[in-house]
């Protein structure tokens, strides 16, 4: 049986280097998020920073070529997460972290750090040297767009550009920061009752409680189907995980909806089943 623990006081702190799940595209943002209109300007803030998940769309060394090194990864784009006085970069070879914080129109960043995996893709090694060494040149920072379309301009000292498009939190689509859950699911889905879909195969999860400490409180509950997805959870049959998840209450859910959403923010453990 192969098995994987995550560092778990590292996930139960309050300022981790794993970045929020990015939401589905497709996920409409309520009103609430929407009370800036789409011509407006955008601050340059950190509460405007944490509200969104910046993924990088363009990018341009001082004489417009595109720089290829940083789109190592077509189907993740490198993405940027600020909470807490602190930014997560991810979509890299390995998770790259630092203190931040805005000084005259410049994004002053503390000494990045980063895991220590070894991925087999050379340009992926060289993705987190690309990209750390341009934000740690404390590039000018610029907002534009609107609330619904943001755009996060990075320009450094030596004239590279880097453009984030920014995809609203969950906090932000749901109108609250949520309550912090652990959830453990199944290696293997199982048959569930469904009215609209038949032959429907739900997730079996059950709650874990942690201490501060990182150590197990209590028992596991008992195993139940979970008839909704877990966003940013894609399940690979035979693995058992632990997810760090946060619950939503959703406002006016669809007759056939929950009233809850689950949003994915950090996997805890994974172990491969035994076969």
């Amino acid at each position: 049986m192969k098995f994987h623990l995550l560092l778990l006081p590292l996930a139960l702190a309050a300022c981790t280097a794993d970045p929020p799940a990015t939401p589905a595209r497709n996920t409409p943002v309520p009103a609430a998020a929407q009370k800036t209109p789409a011509a407006a300007a955008m601050a340059a803030d950190d509460a405007t920073l944490g509200s969104y998940h910046w993924q990088l769309a363009e990018a341009s060394d001082t004489d417009g070529a595109h720089i290829d090194g940083l789109f190592a990864r077509h189907d993740k784009p490198v993405q940027l997460d600020f909470a807490d006085n602190r930014l997560s970069i991810s979509n890299t070879c390995n998770l790259i972290n630092g203190g931040y914080r805005l000084d005259d129109e410049k994004l002053k960043i503390d000494s990045l750090q980063q895991t220590l995996m070894a991925c087999a893709d050379p340009k992926l090694a060289e993705l987190d040297r690309a990209i750390g060494s341009r934000l740690e040149g404390n590039p000018r920072i610029r907002l534009s767009g609107s609330e619904e379309s943001p755009r996060l301009e990075l320009t450094t000292d030596a004239g590279d550009k880097l453009v984030f498009a920014g995809e609203p939190t969950a906090a932000l689509r749901y109108g609250d920061e949520g309550q912090q859950v652990f959830m453990e699911v199944a290696a293997e889905t199982a048959p569930c009752s469904h009215p609209l879909i038949p032959d429907k195969q739900c997730l079996q999860v059950r709650k874990r409680t942690y201490r501060d400490d990182g150590t197990v409180a209590g028992e596991p509950g008992e195993w139940e189907p979970l008839y909704q997805d877990i966003e940013g959870y894609t399940h690979e049959a035979g693995v058992r995980n632990v997810l760090r998840l946060k619950r939503y209450q959703v406002a006016n859910p669809p007759a056939d909806g929950s009233s809850v959403a689950y949003v994915l923010d950090m996997v805890v453990e994974a172990e491969q089943a035994a076969p």
